[in-house]
């Protein structure tokens, strides 16, 4: 039987990320125990709060094992290979998940393992973040489809997974990012080919959040890119996202984040704690999302 990874938004299809939803929205009860007595690990090279206790309770929650493992007990290419770590722990686990650096490593571990590799975030992309958030909006808005999604910031892993998720969802996309920090012409037409309803990028936050159903950002300077804070600082000022920001978007958009966030930084404390801001579902959501895609992974059905 093929082994299915979970490396990107794109090792889904359309109905694949809808059945995840289904079986995130599930009670538990429904999904039985498809990893009773059995191990999961959890494997993370960089810090974590959110995404290790989501992960560990989505795990308890089906029955099985989470074993938290930090990078350097593993020690990729320095005390062992990933192909020589990844070989073990497969044969201890029913499911390997890890935090890294470099994608590359995910990649390494995917072609090597014979059960399933869950990436937990890498400089590429951000996956399991992507499941919350379009279980967030589905909550929120209905069915996405035409519904109209904006980005606002660097286009980075979190962005890149968000946007590949409501392109399978049949969104309309807006990106507002500083130049320099934008998805370039061939990651559009990428992201347009996955089923977009549209996709256009701008200079502007302002013009990007117009008319947006849910209005999403990160921090601007992200882990690892502390030597460019002054510099991304000041080629972010204008897409600090506030009231005036806000208003332009749909009367009743909601603000989302992946925390943890930066009040003054890139959102006004009024929008992030104010009554649009879906921030704390978002974060909750990550606990939701992962049980549904470790029962799909399990090949739990409802």
């Amino acid at each position: 039987m093929t082994v299915r990874h979970f490396l990107d938004i794109t090792d889904l299809s359309a109905r694949d990320l809808n059945t995840v939803m289904d079986l995130a929205q599930a009670d538990i009860s429904m999904l039985g125990s498809p990893l009773a007595g059995k191990g999961v690990a959890l494997i993370f090279e960089k810090p974590s709060n959110r995404t290790r206790q989501s992960m560990e309770m989505a795990v308890v929650q089906l029955g099985g094992h989470p074993i938290f493992t930090r990078g350097e007990e593993v020690g990729f290419d320095q005390r062992e290979t990933v192909e020589d770590v990844t070989r073990i722990m497969a044969g201890y686990h029913h499911v390997v998940a890890a935090r890294v650096f470099a994608h590359s490593v995910l990649q390494r571990m995917a072609a090597v393992s014979s059960v399933p590799i869950i990436n937990m975030l890498s400089e590429q992309s951000h996956p399991l973040q992507a499941l919350a958030d379009v279980l967030t909006m589905r909550q929120e808005l209905g069915d996405l489809r035409q519904k109209t999604v904006a980005w606002i910031g660097d286009y980075n892993n979190v962005a890149r997974s968000l946007v590949e998720a409501c392109s399978l969802e049949g969104m309309n996309i807006r990106l507002g990012c500083p130049v320099g920090y934008g998805a370039s012409n061939s990651e559009l037409t990428r992201i347009a080919d996955l089923g977009a309803a549209s996709i256009n990028q701008f200079e502007s936050a302002k013009t990007a959040a117009t008319g947006a159903h849910a209005v999403h950002t990160d921090v601007f300077v992200s882990m690892g890119q502390e030597s460019e804070t002054a510099k991304r600082l000041v080629d972010f000022k204008d897409f600090f996202i506030d009231a005036n920001i806000m208003s332009v978007a749909t009367k009743d958009a909601i603000f989302m984040h992946c925390l943890p966030a930066h009040r003054g930084v890139e959102v006004a404390g009024e929008v992030i704690d104010g009554s649009q801001s879906r921030v704390v579902t978002q974060a909750h959501n990550r606990m939701h999302a992962a049980r549904g895609l470790l029962a799909h992974l399990m090949g739990v059905t409802l």
